[in-house]
């Protein structure tokens, strides 16, 4: 075993997740990104018990992120993080983060570069740490939820919470 293998040995098989969907015009009946994120993580045999439909709004983001908090280790956010003045889920939640995890953000758009070109660079993708849980924000596309769910999230979500419970 190595000692990649050996670390993530411990780490829990299960996580209880949180999905939320930052969007002024997506509701559930029509939140196909928001789908994606709960198909995937159920998949990968992850719990979600807390999903919300939220107004690109400060406040309202905050909220639903204080709340899915209270049940789950990792929240998973897709939509307002692009250039529209209405895009406010970064601004909301950087300087709410105790420790940002930078090297998400670089991997997501390598990753997007790969499949989409130079607009990857519009991509404002974040994660770190909230009062003790992981949140990953995400741009809103379908695609580019699936990229990051498979790509990164889903192959260290374990490990990265065992370290965070440590």
């Amino acid at each position: 075993m190595t000692a990649v293998e050996e670390h993530k040995a411990h780490a829990p098989k299960r996580v209880a997740c949180a999905v939320i969907t930052v969007s002024d015009s997506r509701t559930e009946a029509t939140d196909e990104s928001g789908q994606v994120l709960r198909d995937l993580l159920r998949e990968a045999g992850h719990e979600v018990p807390f999903y919300a439909v939220v107004k690109d709004e400060g406040t309202a983001i905050l909220d639903a992120v204080n709340r899915a908090a209270q049940s789950c280790q990792a929240i998973v956010m897709n939509g307002g993080t692009g250039l529209f003045r209405r895009d406010v889920t970064i601004e909301t939640l950087e300087p709410q983060l105790d420790k940002v995890l930078p090297g998400f953000g670089e991997l997501f758009r390598m990753l997007s570069y790969r499949e989409i070109g130079s607009a990857a660079m519009l991509s404002r993708a974040l994660a770190g740490v909230y009062k003790n849980r992981l949140v990953f924000c995400l741009p809103g596309s379908p695609q580019a939820v699936a990229l990051a769910a498979k790509s990164l999230i889903l192959p260290e979500l374990g490990h990265a919470i065992g370290v965070l419970e440590r």
